[in-house]
């Protein structure tokens, strides 16, 4: 059998991710001294809270190896294949601590993939290697599963401002658009793993209009395409925009997420992340 393991990054609701059997490790997010597990210890919502009364900004680390060691020890020793889905390294320590982890089990099928992407699209895939798990599927083809769909993703963020990404040093090739940060409502892409400037717009208004022209044009008018979409502190205009998804490609019943404190650290408040897949 094969075990499916993600972390809090998917932004899918942990329930039902660990409802259908795939352990989820946490985020750790630091206040000053306080650290805490997003996972159980803070969620979104109090993270908002707290974030509005923080002098400075919070950071971020990756679960620690140790972390992983007894998820990997439950399934090794019931004799499973591990494929550990993860996070952009670029983005996140959390793929270096799986690799760490998986050195204390030397000749084990531990397979740890670095998908270059991050929020719901990261969930999408983790949903569709979990349902192929479940359904039996060997390893050696759910991984290649995974990493085709990782090649094929595409995430575009709305921000309302690139100061969280530049003070947290995920802004990547993005960083040419601070100097006109009061100016613009940026729109980023993940390229090779990394937040990029796509596109800017001169008012929110304009940037989900050029959002969704880009899904019109680029994302396939079907189900295949695992069209998703992330908020933080932004579900009226995530359920809008969703609408207007369902009118220019047909797909209906779009699934919105949370996006999880982890993410929101860098992204900021009232972030909108867009996920799909192109065709193979």
């Amino acid at each position: 059998m094969v075990t499916i393991v993600a972390d809090t990054t998917c932004s899918l609701p942990q329930d039902e991710i660990r409802g259908l059997g795939v352990p989820l490790l946490p985020q750790i997010i630091i206040f000053g001294e306080q650290q805490f597990r997003d996972d159980f210890e803070i969620d979104t919502a109090t993270f908002l809270t707290k974030l509005k009364g923080a002098t400075t900004l919070p950071k971020t680390a990756a679960p620690a190896p140790s972390l992983y060691t007894p998820i990997f020890k439950e399934y090794l020793d019931r004799g499973n294949t591990i494929i550990v889905i993860c996070p952009s390294a670029e983005l996140s320590g959390t793929y270096r601590s799986a690799m760490v982890a998986a050195e204390d089990f030397p000749g084990k099928d531990i397979r740890i993939i670095d998908t270059r992407t991050v929020t719901s699209g990261l969930g999408s895939i983790v949903m569709v290697a979990q349902k192929m798990a479940a359904s039996g599927v060997d390893a050696d083809t759910i991984e290649k599963k995974v990493r085709d769909l990782a090649s094929r993703q595409r995430v575009y963020f709305v921000v309302d401002t690139l100061e969280y990404l530049f003070k947290g040093g995920r802004i990547g090739g993005a960083a040419a658009l601070f100097g006109n940060i009061l100016q613009v409502k940026p729109i980023l892409t993940l390229k090779n793993g990394r937040a990029e400037a796509f596109d800017k717009q001169r008012t929110k208004k304009r940037a989900i209009a050029r959002i969704i022209e880009i899904v019109e044009q680029e994302c396939p008018h079907s189900d295949e395409a695992l069209l998703t979409l992330s908020e933080c502190d932004a579900m009226e205009d995530a359920q809008a925009l969703c609408n207007e998804f369902t009118k220019v490609t047909g797909i209906k019943n779009i699934p919105i997420y949370e996006v999880p404190p982890a993410i929101v650290v860098h992204a900021g408040p009232k972030v909108m992340a867009i996920c799909f897949f192109v065709k193979e």
